[in-house]
């Protein structure tokens, strides 16, 4: 009797260890998609502060192309007013579509595209934008691990004991897949997605260890 009684004393303490270490795990993951998210607000904010000098730079050469103008700038105000991480996105969406059909617009303009006033702000507004490619795929990448992670058994059991619920992907929309790449010599490039070249430099966390933050992302350490 007492060898049983420790026999199974053991085993529960095994198994208590295990639940605990599953669920730790899985807080774990929680927090770094909530980072990933975190990050990647930053980087989006970063870009909508750019868009009123961008838009009064615009309106000067081409200020009677209201309609265009305006959208850009409600997109901005739906982005920094957005509440919950499902409205920043769409935000997020809504304002890349704008800002490409702004750009189809600059095309028209020669002299705009000429001035060093607009060339600057779009050189600030290409490195927002990469910054928001890289992450949002590391954003994509912790969830796809989290995401995975509450699904599987035995985690299943404890994500459903504690209330782990899925995080939503950030993906473009089907408008930007399908929107005409221009080119402004180099100076944006409104139609990079997610099939693009830094989904092949951007490392996959699956199978690896995480990167430690977006600048190992963006220059490809997966260690």
């Amino acid at each position: 009797m007492p060898t049983l009684f420790w026999v199974l004393l053991i085993v529960i303490i095994l198994l208590a260890l295990i639940l605990v270490s599953m669920y730790n795990g899985l807080v774990k993951l929680r927090n770094t998609v909530r980072n990933a998210y975190a990050q990647m607000d930053v980087q989006m904010k970063n870009r909508a502060d750019l868009i009123p000098g961008l838009v009064e730079t615009v309106k000067g050469a081409a200020g009677h192309e209201r309609g265009t103008l305006e959208a850009v700038i409600q997109a901005r105000s739906a982005v920094m007013n957005a509440g919950t991480p499902d409205e920043s996105m769409e935000a997020n969406n809504q304002m890349t579509s704008a800002l490409n059909r702004m750009m189809l617009l600059v095309e028209n303009y020669p002299e705009l595209k000429a001035n060093a006033n607009f060339q600057q702000l779009m050189s600030e507004l290409k490195d927002a934008e990469e910054k928001i490619r890289y992450s949002r795929q590391f954003y994509n990448d912790t969830v796809q691990k989290y995401n995975t992670k509450i699904e599987v058994f035995p985690s299943n059991i404890i994500a459903n004991m504690f209330g782990f619920r899925q995080e939503r992907f950030f993906e473009i929309t089907e408008s930007e897949r399908q929107a005409p790449r221009v080119d402004f010599s180099g100076t944006y490039d409104g139609n990079f997605n997610q099939n693009d070249a830094y989904a092949q430099k951007a490392p996959k966390i699956e199978g690896g260890s995480d990167p430690r933050n977006l600048d190992d992302l963006k220059n490809g350490r997966n260690q």
